[in-house]
């Protein structure tokens, strides 16, 4: 999470950036997963569910040194598996207009940009995405 915020940091101001510390992760009731090469924390992702209408992705990461094996991948699967087992079959997110390999890891897997949805607003430097799940 650390290296994860001042890698954005570096590229947005404050007010453009939304990630959740990990305090409000867990108070947000995010189901939070990690996953491992070795032993060694490689990627994560969480999804939060939004009643019973939507999941939002919040703070996926790769490691750079774990990128290009799939991880981003296998953590929107787990993601998706999890607001599905709840019911809910759309998941939203938003990112950053600079995060270009993500964007890709996004639009590959199936999410499609849409307007900003609560609680972001119009931010030039902020994208927001949608995919229908199943």
């Amino acid at each position: 999470m650390t290296e994860l915020e001042s890698h954005l940091a570096q590229r947005y101001p404050a007010e453009s950036r939304h990630g959740y510390s990990v305090a409000r992760l867990l108070e947000e009731q995010v189901a939070f997963f990690v996953a491992r090469v070795d032993g060694a924390p490689a990627a994560c992702g969480g999804v939060q569910l939004v009643g019973t209408e939507y999941g939002e992705v919040k703070r996926m990461w790769v490691r750079p040194q774990f990128r290009r094996l799939g991880l981003g991948r296998a953590v929107l699967e787990r993601l998706a598996e999890h607001a599905l087992s709840h019911g809910l079959n759309v998941l939203r997110l938003e990112t950053g207009v600079d995060q270009t390999a993500a964007i890709a890891l996004y639009e590959g897997f199936g999410f499609r940009r849409i307007p900003p949805f609560p609680p972001y607003r119009d931010d030039p430097l902020s994208l927001c995405f949608e995919a229908l799940l199943r």
